[in-house]
C-alpha cells in the first residue's frame, strides 16, 4: 500500500532539498562588494559603465581637465564678435572677456625678442611685462599662445568631426550590404592608403591653397579612412546577432536597423579612435604649419609660430619656439591620456565586463 500510494503521490519526481531555510538565504550577506551596487543599476546600459571606470582613470580625468582648461583659454583668451558680413548680429560682441594679458596682434619692433620677464608681475603698472617674452615683432608670446589655441584646438576637433561624418556612413554601408558596395569602397580606401597621410595632404593644399578651411579639407581628404575601416569591420560582426535578424523580421528597414540596432553596438572602437586622433591631426596640422603650408605667417596657430621663430630658436632665443612646442605637447599627450582612458573605459574585458 505505501508503495502505491508513493507511485501516485504529486510529489513523485520532485527533488527535494533538505536543510534549506529560505529565510536565511534572504538575509545573507552579499557575495561581493559590487553587488549591491549591480542591483541598484539594473538596467543601466553600457555608457553608463563605460563612464564609471572612465571616471576612476585619474590620469585620463587628468588629461580631461588640462583639454577643458586649454579649450576655456582660447575661448576666453580675446573678446569674440560676429562679422560684419554675417547677416545676423553683424559686429555684435558674443564673448567680451579678454584673459590675454595683450593684443596679439599688435607689434613693436623696438621690442623684440625681449626674454621672458616678470619684473612687474605683482605690481598694478604692468607696461612691458611678458611673461612668455616676445616675438621677432615684438608680440606677446603668452597672448599669441593663448588665441592661437583657437585654431590649433578648433582644427583638431573639427577635422574629427568631419572625417566621422564621411567615415561612419561609408563604412556602414559598407559592412551591412557587402557585394560590389563593399568593394568599391574598400577599394577607394585602400588606394588612398597607398599615399602617406601627409603627402596626400601635402597635395591638396597645393591644389586648394592655404587658409583654414583648406587646411581642414586637407586633413578630412584622408582622416576619414580609419573609420570607415573600423566601423566596417565591427559591423561585420554585429550583423549576425540574432537582434539584428529579429528587427529585419519585424519589417524594421536598413536604416533603422544599422542606427537603431548595429550603430550603438559598434562605435566603441570608433569613439577611441577619434578621441586618439584629434591630438594626431593637431600634431599634423602644426607640422604643416611648420613647413610653411599651413595658416598664413601672421596668425597665431602654434606650428606657425614655431616656422617664423626657427631661425632665433637657432640664435639662442629658446622662448621663441619653446612656448608653442609646450603648448603643442600638453595637448597632445593629454589626448592621448583621455583616448587611453576611453579605451579602457569601452574595453569588454575590463572591470565593467567583469561587474556586468
Amino acid at each position: 500500500m505505501a508503495t502505491e500510494d508513493r507511485r501516485t503521490s504529486p510529489d513523485r519526481g520532485r527533488i527535494r532539498v533538505t536543510g534549506f531555510d529560505a529565510s536565511v538565504v534572504e538575509s545573507r550577506e552579499p557575495l561581493s562588494s559590487w553587488e549591491p551596487e549591480l542591483q541598484a543599476e539594473e538596467g543601466k546600459g553600457r555608457l553608463h559603465y563605460a563612464w564609471k571606470r572612465f571616471k576612476s582613470n585619474r590620469l585620463a580625468l587628468f588629461g580631461a581637465v588640462a583639454i577643458a582648461v586649454m579649450m576655456l583659454v582660447a575661448v576666453f583668451a580675446r573678446p569674440i564678435a560676429v562679422p560684419n558680413g554675417s547677416p545676423i548680429l553683424a559686429g555684435q560682441v558674443v564673448q567680451p572677456i579678454s584673459l590675454a594679458p595683450a593684443d596679439p596682434a599688435a607689434q613693436d619692433i623696438l621690442t623684440g625678442h625681449q626674454p621672458p620677464t616678470t619684473e612687474h608681475l605683482f605690481s598694478l603698472q604692468q607696461t612691458g611685462l611678458h611673461l612668455f617674452g616676445t616675438d621677432w615683432a615684438g608680440r606677446d608670446i603668452l597672448s599669441r599662445v593663448m588665441y592661437g589655441g583657437r585654431w590649433s584646438l578648433s582644427i583638431g576637433f573639427i577635422a574629427v568631426a568631419v572625417a566621422l561624418l564621411i567615415g561612419v556612413p561609408l563604412g556602414s554601408i559598407a559592412g551591412y550590404y557587402g557585394g560590389y558596395v563593399d568593394e568599391v569602397i574598400m577599394r577607394v580606401v585602400d588606394m588612398l592608403y597607398a599615399f602617406p597621410f601627409i603627402v596626400l595632404a601635402i597635395a591638396v593644399i597645393a591644389i586648394l591653397g592655404r587658409g583654414y578651411w583648406e587646411l581642414i579639407l586637407a586633413l578630412v581628404a584622408v582622416g576619414w579612412l580609419p573609420y570607415a575601416r573600423i566601423i566596417r569591420g565591427e559591423i561585420l560582426s554585429v550583423k549576425e546577432n540574432e537582434y539584428v535578424t529579429a528587427a529585419k523580421a519585424l519589417g524594421a528597414r536598413d536604416r533603422s536597423v544599422i542606427v537603431r540596432h548595429i550603430l550603438p553596438n559598434a562605435m566603441a572602437p570608433v569613439i577611441v579612435q577619434a578621441t586618439l586622433s584629434v591630438g594626431t591631426v593637431v600634431l599634423i596640422a602644426a607640422g604643416l604649419g611648420f613647413i610653411g603650408l599651413g595658416l598664413s605667417p601672421a596668425s597665431a596657430e602654434w606650428g606657425v609660430m614655431l616656422n617664423v621663430e626657427q631661425d632665433a630658436m637657432a640664435r639662442g632665443r629658446w622662448w621663441a619656439g619653446l612656448f608653442p612646442g609646450l603648448a603643442i605637447f600638453v595637448f597632445v599627450m593629454a589626448i592621448n591620456l583621455v583616448g587611453d582612458g576611453v579605451r579602457d573605459a569601452f574595453d569588454p574585458q575590463g572591470d565593467a565586463g567583469r561587474m556586468r
